[in-house]
């Protein structure tokens, strides 16, 4: 008995299947957010059914560029929303792991400093166009005619906006951010001393331009500027936890989101946080905390 041939939906869902996880990650390194993310691929995939698939050369360079132009409408879109945000824009969180999968559900294959939320806030300073050619390029490893494809542009163009957007990067990058192995002494360091209201170790582990980020978008209460400096964010962070306590029962787990070392806050088993601590050379340069509940939306622990 001979096998039946695969039907045209079939190879459709298959092709897009295998391929998901690099376009759910390009399409989470262009938006910073999970839920914009799931609807471009949802998108995406009604517009890959209607494609004549005998036409495609290379699959998983015209899934992309689907994903990319996707993305690119609604990061324009997103922009002007984002100019309108209550208090620091920070990304959703997303759960990251030494293999670049994600227990929660959400496959992907980031790994490495792309998907750290400094590298994402350093990306919110280019333009739609730069963003999107950097991604693709520095990050997927597309070449430049694919990738122009992708953008609507010439290839001409395409190294231009690439060149810039390195520029613009290399400029506020700094050192490299610690994975989470090596954060992990400092990060535990770090929860000790806010668990037992040690002021003093807790500075003692904090960069003298060290950031504390609060992302409410104005649904919850969060500091809506950054606070900078070790003895305004240690005694913040001693006061957010001693807050907390009086709200409710907390439950705190230790994981890795966005590449970094990370704590997850539940009060009576709802999630109230993602708070991310940021190394580097073997101090704490910033803390992200993630409050607004659509952006806890999608996270599963």
């Amino acid at each position: 008995m001979t096998d039946q041939p695969e039907t045209t939906d079939e190879f459709t869902a298959d092709e897009f299947t295998a391929h998901r996880p690099l376009l759910f990650s390009i399409a989470y390194e262009i938006l910073g957010s999970v839920a914009d993310a799931e609807d471009v691929l949802q998108d995406s995939y009604l517009r890959w059914r209607s494609v004549d698939h005998a036409s495609v050369e290379n699959a998983r360079a015209y899934l992309a560029q689907i994903v990319t132009r996707q993305a690119l409408g609604v990061l324009r879109s997103a922009a002007r929303r984002r100019e309108q945000y209550v208090g620091p824009w920070l990304p959703e969180p997303l759960v990251t792991d030494a293999a670049g999968s994600a227990p929660d559900g959400i496959d992907h294959v980031l790994t490495g400093e792309a998907v750290t939320t400094a590298m994402l806030l350093v990306l919110e300073a280019l333009t739609p166009s730069q963003r999107a050619v950097f991604v693709l390029r520095e990050v997927f490893g597309f070449e430049y005619a694919e990738i122009a494809e992708a953008v609507g542009k010439s290839e001409a163009a395409v190294r231009q906006l690439n060149q810039r957007a390195r520029s613009s990067v290399r400029e506020r990058r700094q050192t490299a951010v610690a994975t989470p192995a090596e954060a992990e002494p400092v990060a535990e360091r770090f929860l000790a001393a806010a668990a037992t209201g040690d002021v003093q170790g807790l500075m003692d582990l904090l960069a003298p331009d060290v950031v504390f980020l609060a992302d409410g978008g104005g649904v919850v209460n969060a500091v809506r500027r950054p606070v900078v400096g070790p003895d305004k964010v240690a005694r913040l962070l001693l006061g957010l936890l001693a807050k907390g306590a009086r709200k409710g029962e907390l439950d705190i787990r230790v994981g890795a989101y966005n590449g970094m070392q990370s704590v997850v806050v539940l009060i009576d088993g709802t999630l109230d946080q993602v708070t991310s601590v940021e190394v580097r050379d073997g101090v704490v340069t910033a803390i992200y905390c993630v409050r607004n509940p659509e952006k806890l939306a999608a996270v599963k622990v």
